[in-house]
């Protein structure tokens, strides 16, 4: 959201946003724009959103239009599904005349279906951008010497921004640590951090400040950073989704990048036990993700192809841009 609102006051569009992590007086302010007609766009979290005392203000003023952002975490058969996101459904009962969106980078066709099932949209337009991202060179390889093997991306990319994903908080501070007595620029980003922490850890990636920040999945949603040059999963992301969503955040000003997926047998060992903790239903979807993983980790297709038919496209072309396709399987 601050990203997002920050950009926009550049441009010119007021804007402002309410959530957990801006101050009550930031918050009344926003509220009193909104009231006064001030704000052409208010960011809000569900949780917010969905709270009585929101409700009422909104209908005393209501938006003229309704985006939902992320919003394959409506769908149960989503790889990032939110009890809270769910509840977004009685906005139509709320405001029926008011057009409602919702916006996703990461939905197959039966996500598609069910948001729309979900929100109560009937006949919606259904638009579907190329999932495809020619600028992004995908290597997959077995994790041997972990360090050595990030080492080696970051030396081509000194100077230059990157994310490296890990599973867990340990591994993200360990990552980081480690990358620091080397003499690289990095920072930690896990939930365990206060928001402030993480506000000032993100705000240095955007700032240049560091090379690059070790993260977990908590990173990235909303990030408006379009130069970073490399991504890399130190090891295995749980879902094709998660990693459609965490290696797309390379190169986003259409300059080549690099996407690098490390992964081991012991990734899977920790991912199922974190599957596991969830409810049977969630656990079966959360298997099945991670089984297309492993499908995209250990096959011979085109890294490209894999993910642009994962998501219910047609890609026939030579990509030449993934490790199979160049012939540098290793």
């Amino acid at each position: 959201m601050k990203d997002q609102v920050d950009t926009l006051r550049s441009l010119g569009i007021s804007a402002a946003a309410l959530n957990s992590s801006i101050s009550a007086d930031a918050q009344q302010a926003a509220l009193n724009q909104w009231k006064s007609g001030q704000l052409r766009l208010l960011y809000v979290a569900p949780e917010r959103l969905l709270t009585h005392a929101m409700l009422e203000r909104l209908k005393r003023h209501p938006p003229g239009h309704i985006a939902i952002d992320e919003a394959h975490c409506i769908s149960s058969w989503g790889h990032d599904f939110r009890p809270e996101y769910r509840m977004l459904t009685c906005l139509k009962q709320h405001f029926s005349a008011t057009p409602i969106a919702a916006y996703t980078a990461t939905a197959t066709p039966e996500v598609r279906d069910d948001i729309a099932k979900q929100l109560g949209l009937d006949d919606p337009v259904v638009l579907v951008g190329d999932f495809h991202r020619p600028n992004l060179t995908y290597h997959v390889q077995r994790r041997s010497n972990g360090y050595n093997q990030i080492c080696s991306v970051m030396d081509r990319h000194r100077k230059q921004a990157g994310i490296i994903y890990a599973i867990s908080r340990n591994r993200v501070e360990q990552i980081s640590d480690y990358l620091n007595r080397l003499g690289y620029k990095t920072l930690p980003y896990h939930a365990g951090l206060t928001d402030k922490q993480k506000a000032r850890h993100q705000e240095s990636l955007e700032q240049d400040e560091v090379e690059a920040i070790v993260a977990t999945i908590a990173f990235g949603m909303g990030i408006d950073k379009s130069n970073i040059r490399y991504v890399i999963h130190a090891e295995m992301p749980r879902s094709i989704e998660n990693y459609q969503q965490e290696s797309g955040r390379a190169g986003r000003d259409g300059l080549p990048s690099e996407c690098w997926l490390l992964h081991s047998a012991s990734d899977l060992m920790t991912w199922d036990r974190v599957i596991q903790r969830g409810e049977t239903e969630q656990r079966e979807r959360a298997q099945a993700g991670l089984t297309a993983v492993q499908k995209f980790c250990h096959g011979m297709t085109c890294r490209h192809k894999y993910l642009v038919e994962y998501f219910g496209r047609p890609f026939s072309q030579q990509c030449q841009a993934c490790d199979v396709c160049l012939g540098k399987l290793t």
